[in-house]
């Protein structure tokens, strides 16, 4: 993740070195808007399995996802860029499933996360490229609602950071399109077993760290 934002960091850096802002279309890209989106993710979990015995196993597992959802914003002129604060809603899900091989093969040892209805609240950096388009580079704050199947207890929703670089082109009409590609990176959530029969013991915790890797297409109208 801190290689992530120093990357991002230069790109808004060289960004300002090598545009020059045109000031005179600000105008044609502030104001509010609203619009519908669609995205494909791809949601990736680092996880660790510690089971009553003190063993640990670690892995990766991966899902891709389709979802849809909608934005609401505000473009703000700033005198040679624009600060777009916003947010986003996702309805979809994407699933997760874990099975240990170190528990015995008489229990129930599946375990499936799922994530589902993830909002963002964001501010993004705009800089106008022509009369109709502009490149922006994303930071916002995320969150999802979490569930689990298997005999483990619940864990708590998700929550974490965003970031993401985009364009958005605006017609005279006040249409725009808006492709954008970024990460969702959470903080780690973690379950232990309910101890049921055949289920898995009390004593096994189960930790993963996801992130959310995606890109959308929003269109929509400025007001």
């Amino acid at each position: 993740m801190t290689k992530l934002i120093k990357l991002m960091s230069s790109a808004i850096a060289i960004a300002c070195l090598l545009m020059t802002p045109l000031k005179a279309n600000e105008e044609a890209f502030a104001g509010p808007y609203l619009g519908i989106n669609a995205a494909v993710v791809g949601v990736e979990a680092d996880a660790s399995h510690n089971d009553n015995q003190g063993n640990v196993t670690t892995g990766t597992a991966g899902k891709v996802a389709t979802i849809a959802g909608a934005e609401l914003g505000y473009a703000i002129p700033m005198g040679g860029m624009i600060l777009d604060i916003g947010g986003t809603f996702f309805s979809g899900e994407a699933k997760l499933a874990t099975k240990s091989d170190l528990a015995s093969k008489s229990n129930t040892t599946e375990v499936k996360f799922q994530v589902e209805d993830m909002w963002t609240a964001y501010i993004a950096p705009t800089f106008v490229m022509s009369d109709t388009s502009s490149m922006y580079f994303k930071y916002g704050v995320v969150e999802a609602e979490t569930s689990v199947s298997g005999d483990v207890t619940t864990p708590g929703d998700l929550s974490g950071e965003t970031f993401a670089i985009g364009t958005r082109t605006v017609l005279d009409s006040g249409l725009f399109v808006r492709s954008e590609a970024g990460l969702h990176d959470f903080d780690s959530i973690s379950v232990t077993g309910k101890g049921s029969s055949n289920g898995i013991t009390t004593t096994t915790k189960i930790t993963a760290d996801p992130t959310i890797a995606y890109g959308s297409i929003s269109v929509g109208y400025k007001f």
